[in-house]
This record gives C-alpha cells, structure tokens and sequence, in this order.
C-alpha cells in the first residue's frame, strides 16, 4: 500500500485493509473507478470518475483490480496532484 503525505500532513492512498486508515486520522473515502465485468465476462476497469481510461478488457477480475490500482498509484497519487 502507497501512502502519500503531502507537506500539509494529508494522507492519500488506493484505499485497502492492509493497515487501519482511521490510525492516521478521519477518513475521506472517495471512489474512483468501477470495476466491471462485460457481457462476455472479461473484465474492465473504468477510471473516468478521476479523469482516466478504461482499462481491459481483461479476462480475470484480480487482473483489472490489479491494473485499476496501478494507474491510479502512477496518476493519483503523485504529488501535487
């Protein structure tokens, strides 16, 4: 899990339960992307929500999780934005 903190001492992060988010503050849980599958049951991964693609189709769930999380730690979470 990412964490960034800016020099205000704001934490950003692609939510997960890897640690206990409310230990570093009050929570503001947005969401950014949907995650779906298609008619034929591949998957993709719509970051329009936050500016960005959709991504897939992919044929495993996990695999347009695992692309949805990327993009948003490459473009999301960098500083400044």
């Amino acid at each position: 899990m990412q964490l960034v903190v800016d020099p205000r001492g704001v934490v950003r992060a692609v939510y997960s339960e890897t640690i206990d988010l409310a230990s570093l503050g009050r929570p503001a849980i947005l969401r950014a992307s949907r995650v779906e599958p298609d008619a034929e049951g591949r998957w993709t991964a719509d970051l329009a929500r936050v500016g960005g693609p959709a991504l897939g189709p992919f044929a495993f769930r996990r695999e347009a999780l695992e692309a949805e999380v990327a993009w948003l730690e490459a473009h999301r979470l960098t500083p400044g934005l």
